[in-house]
C-alpha cells in the first residue's frame, strides 16, 4: 500500500481483495512442489504460506531498495516517485483512460520513441521531441542534462495527445504501431471483450440450477493434451456428505513407497530440466519459484536486446549498468544464464541441442517470436517429442489482440484492474507497477507443475497456452460474478470495503506515516471502542455492520483524529492485543527491518561477480522436510556460459570456439 495511490492521500488498497488470493496461489503452487517430491520419496509434509512474504512480490522488487543501498519509491497516482523524477503510467482519453509504459532504456525506449512518433504525428509535440535520445533519457535525467521540468513537458504532450483520441482509437494506434498503451476497461468492458469471446473465456458451470445461468471466469490455461474442463456449480450447504464419507468408507491406506526412493537430502524439483526464454518479471518470476526448488533452469538471454528488468530499479548503489539491477538479480536467482544469437544458425543449433537436454521449455514472447527463431512447438517436438512447453503472454496465442505486447500495467489496465483501484473522486491510481506481472508467475509455475506430474503418469508432454490476462481475472472473480450475477459494474473506493467498517488507512505520528486497521465483525469493533476514547462517548459498541457502514466519514474522522497523535508501531502493538486486525503500513526501510521477514531470512545477501553484494528475496514458501536451495552468486552474463556449454552440452574447445567465431554467443 506504501507505494499505491495519491501521494496527498493515505496509502491504497484495491477495492477488490488480494491478499489471499496471492497467498492461496503461492500455497497451490508450494503443494504442487510437495506432492512432485512424495511422488519420488514417498513421504508428505506441511506447506506454509506467509501472506506477508506472498505479497511482497507486488512490488516489483522495490521491497529490496534499502537493502541494496538505492531510493525509495514513493507514491504517486497512476505511477511512481523515485527522488525528483515521477514516472507516470496513467494518461487520460477522450471517453475515459489509458495506462501507458512510458520508460527509458535500451528495452522501451524504443517503444518509447514509436509513442513520441505518433504524439508528433498528431500534431502534439515537434521534431525535437520526438527526437530526443529515449534509450539514454533516464541517465539524461539522473545527470541534470535533462530538466526535470523538460520532461514534465513531455508527458504534458502525451496527455494532450491521448486526451484528444477515444480508448478505441488509442487501442488501434498501439495494435498498428506497437505502443505500449492499454485502454481501462471497466468490469463491463471485461466480460464483452471480443478477445476474452474468441478465446471462450468464460464458461457457465455444469449442474444446472441458478449458478449455471452465470458467466464465470474460465480455466487459467489452454492445455493441449489436457485441457481444464468446465467447473460444476458451486455445491449446497452439505449436499455431498453422504457421497463423500461413503468412499472414505471404500478406500484403504495408500502406498507411499514407490520404488528407489529419493534420499531425504533431495530437493523436491531435482533432476527437473528447464530451459527458460523468459523475460520481464511474469515469466522468469515463475522459474525463479522452480529453481528455488531443485529444477535446473539454463536462462537463455540476448546481451544486445536487454531483458527489461536488467533497465530498472531498484540498482545496487543506484548504478544503473545492466548487471546491477536487484529486481533482475531476484527474478532470476538460482539459475544459470548463457547468451545466445538465435537469428545465427549456429546459435539455433544451440538452442536445439539445450530442447533435447530439457524437460520444460518456458518462453515469454508474443505468438509470432518463436516461430521467427524456428522454435515454435511443432519445430521442437520433432526435436523432443516429451516436451512441455509453456507460451505465456499477455493476450494469449490466439485472438484479436494475440500480437497486443506489453507489461504488466498495461494486462491490468485491459483486464479492470485499474478502474478499481482509486478514490472515487479521482482519476484511477491503478494498482502499483506491472500489477498482472505479480499474479501471472505462481499461475505459470502451476502449469508447468502440473504438466510435468501428467508427463511422470503417462511419458507424453504437451504445449500450454497461458494468456497473462485470462489468470490475472481470476483475482477479481466477486467483481466479474457482481456483474455477470447482478449487472452492477463495481468502481473504486477509495480504502472503503462493501461490507466492513471501519476499514481504512489512518495517520500516524511521522511524515507520511498510516496504519491500515479492519473491522471485520462485532467484536472487533467493541475492541476498537475500548481503546479510542471518542468512540466510547455514545455507546457505539452496539452498533452492528450496516450502521457502521452507514457512518463510515463521521467514523473515519473520529479514528483518523486518534490515531495521528499516535507512534504507529505502539499502536499496532495495542490494536493487536485487542485483537482488531491493524498493521503499520510499511515501506522498503522498515521492510527490510520487519521481524517477522527476518524470522524467516526474507533478504539473502550475495556476492556480485563485479564487486560489493546484491540482495534477493528468498523463496516464499516454507516445507516441514524440504529447504529451498539458495544461489551462490548474482546471476551475471558471463558467470555461467562453461557450464552449460561443457557440463550440460558436452561441447569441447574447438567446438566452442567455433561458436565463438561465428557470433552464436553473445
Amino acid at each position: 500500500m506504501a507505494i499505491t495511490g495519491d501521494e496527498d492521500r493515505p496509502p491504497l488498497r484495491m477495492s477488490v481483495p488480494q491478499a489471499w488470493n496471492h497467498t492461496a496461489a503461492e500455497a497451490a503452487t508450494g503443494a504442487l512442489i510437495a506432492l512432485h517430491e512424495r511422488n519420488r520419496s514417498g513421504r508428505g509434509q506441511h506447506v506454509e504460506v506467509s501472506a506477508q512474504q506472498a505479497l511482497a512480490l507486488a512490488t516489483q522488487g522495490y521491497i529490496l531498495s534499502a537493502a541494496v543501498n538505492e531510493t525509495t519509491a514513493k507514491r504517486i497516482a497512476g505511477g511512481i516517485k523515485a527522488a525528483a523524477l515521477r514516472i507516470q503510467l496513467t494518461y487520460p482519453a477522450r471517453d475515459g483512460h489509458v495506462s501507458i509504459t512510458h520508460l527509458f532504456g535500451a528495452t522501451v525506449g524504443p517503444p518509447t520513441r514509436r509513442l513520441m512518433e505518433y504524439v508528433y504525428d498528431e500534431g502534439f509535440c515537434d521534431a525535437a521531441t520526438r527526437d530526443k535520445d529515449w534509450i539514454e533519457y533516464g541517465h539524461l535525467l539522473a545527470t541534470g542534462q535533462e530538466p526535470i521540468e523538460e520532461f514534465e513537458r513531455v508527458k504534458g504532450c502525451i496527455a494532450e495527445c491521448t486526451a484528444s483520441k477515444t480508448k478505441g482509437e488509442l487501442l488501434k494506434a498501439a495494435m498498428q504501431r506497437r505502443l505500449l498503451l492499454a485502454p481501462m476497461t471497466t468490469i463491463e468492458d471485461v466480460v464483452t471483450s471480443d478477445q476474452l469471446a474468441f478465446r471462450e473465456y468464460f464458461r457457465k458451470p455444469t449442474g444446472g440450477g441458478a449458478a449455471a445461468e452465470i458467466d464465470f471466469p474460465g480455466p487459467f490455461a489452454k492445455f493441449s493434451a489436457t485441457p481444464l474442463q468446465n467447473c460444476s456449480r458451486p455445491p449446497r450447504v452439505g449436499e455431498h456428505t453422504q457421497e463423500i464419507l461413503a468412499e472414505l468408507e471404500r478406500l484403504s491406506p495408500p502406498d507411499r513407497s514407490p520404488p528407489g526412493a529419493a534420499p531425504e537430502s533431495a530437493t523436491p524439483l531435482a533432476g527437473v530440466k528447464i530451459l527458460d526464454f523468459m523475460w520481464a518479471l511474469a515469466g522468469p518470476s515463475a522459474t525463479r519459484i522452480l529453481a528455488d526448488w531443485g529444477a535446473t533452469i539454463i536462462r537463455v538471454e540476448s546481451s544486445t536486446r536487454l531483458d527489461v528488468c536488467r533497465t530498472i530499479r531498484p540498482f545496487m548503489d543506484g548504478d544503473e549498468e545492466p548487471e546491477k539491477s536487484a529486481v533482475f538479480h531476484s527474478t532470476n536467482a538460482g539459475k544459470r544464464l548463457i547468451t545466445l544469437n538465435l537469428a545465427s544458425p549456429e546459435g539455433k543449433q544451440v538452442a536445439l541441442d539445450l530442447v533435447r537436454w530439457a524437460d520444460v521449455l518456458a518462453e515469454s514472447f508474443s505468438p509470432r517470436a518463436m516461430k521467427t527463431f524456428g522454435l515454435d512447438y511443432e519445430t521442437l517436438r520433432s526435436v523432443n517429442p516429451d516436451l512441455i512447453m509453456l507460451s505465456t503472454c499477455l493476450m494469449g496465442q490466439t485472438g484479436p489482440l494475440a500480437m497486443f505486447a506489453g507489461y504488466g500495467n498495461l494486462a491490468a489496465a485491459i483486464t479492470g484492474f485499474y478502474l478499481i483501484t482509486g478514490w472515487q473522486d479521482r482519476e484511477p491510481a491503478g494498482p502499483f507497477g506491472a500489477y498482472t506481472d505479480y499474479i501471472a508467475p505462481r499461475y505459470n509455475a502451476l502449469a508447468v507443475l502440473a504438466a510435468l506430474d501428467h508427463r511422470q503418469r503417462t511419458g507424453t508432454g504437451q504445449h500450454i497456452d497461458l494468456a497473462q490476462v485470462e489468470a490475472a481475472m481470476h483475482f477479481i472473480t466477486p467483481a466479474l460474478l457482481d456483474y455477470t450475477a447482478n449487472g452492477n459494474v463495481q468502481a473504486r473506493l477509495g480504502n472503503r470495503d462493501l461490507n466492513w467498517a471501519p476499514h481504512g488507512a489512518y495517520p500516524v505520528s511521522g511524515e507520511d506515516q498510516f496504519i491500515a486497521l479492519a473491522c471485520e465483525t462485532d467484536e472487533h469493533w467493541r475492541a476498537l471502542c475500548t481503546l479510542i476514547p471518542a468512540l466510547d462517548g455514545e455507546d457505539p459498541g452496539f452498533l452492528h455492520a450496516d450502521q457502521r457502514l452507514a457512518r463510515q466519514d463521521e467514523l473515519d474522522e473520529t479514528i483518523a483524529a486518534y490515531t495521528r497523535t499516535q507512534d504507529g508501531y505502539q499502536l499496532e502493538q495495542k490494536l493487536q492485543a485487542a485483537r482488531v486486525p491493524a498493521s503499520v503500513i510499511q515501506n522498503s526501510p522498515e521492510l527490510v527491518k520487519d521481524p517477522q521477514l527476518a524470522h524467516f531470512e526474507h533478504f539473502i545477501g550475495l556476492p556480485h561477480h563485479e564487486g560489493g553484494e546484491t540482495v534477493v528475496e528468498a523463496a516464499r514458501i516454507h516445507m516441514s522436510r524440504s529447504n529451498p536451495s539458495v544461489d551462490t552468486s548474482a546471476p551475471t552474463f558471463s558467470r555461467d556460459m562453461m557450464f552449460v556449454l561443457n557440463d550440460v552440452l558436452g561441447y569441447d574447445d574447438e567446438k566452442i570456439g567455433e561458436l565463438l567465431v561465428s557470433g552464436a554467443l553473445e
